[in-house]
């Protein structure tokens, strides 16, 4: 399997809500996630399909972080493209991405944990691959 890397590092190419070729979910996978990111806290209820489907970063999305923006106003594709890599922001993005992996492993099966580990917990890892 390919990785595709997120701005912020996220291996889309796992991630249970990536709704693009090659790797497209069915109604049941999709309503499977939404539940999943309900009961990791990710969401407050469950919501549809459509709006827990995901085709990839795009500036007008909602970023926690705002690094698919920062990427676009720099002309780069993902963080370990940036001169400034690791900023304070992407810093913050990895510490707190990494404290939802005690309540995942808590909530999902250990198949689904590993899923989220490849797609989410291991940004700094994957962006540091790509660093320059």
């Amino acid at each position: 399997m390919k990785k595709i890397l997120a701005a912020c590092g996220n291996d889309c190419s796992f991630c249970p809500r990536y709704n693009v070729s090659p790797y497209e979910k069915t109604e049941d996978e999709l309503r499977h996630t939404a539940e999943l990111w309900h009961k990791i806290g990710y969401r407050d209820r469950v919501v549809s399909n459509i709006e827990i489907s995901c085709n990839g970063c795009k500036p007008d999305n909602w970023c926690r972080y705002h690094v698919v923006k920062c990427c676009q106003d720099k002309e780069i594709t993902n963080c370990s493209e940036c001169a400034e890599y690791p900023c304070d922001n992407i810093r913050e993005c990895f510490n707190v991405t990494l404290l939802f992996a005690n309540k995942c492993m808590e909530v999902c099966t250990s198949k689904e944990y590993e899923h989220m580990k490849r797609a989410f917990f291991e940004k700094e890892k994957n962006l540091q691959a790509g660093h320059k």
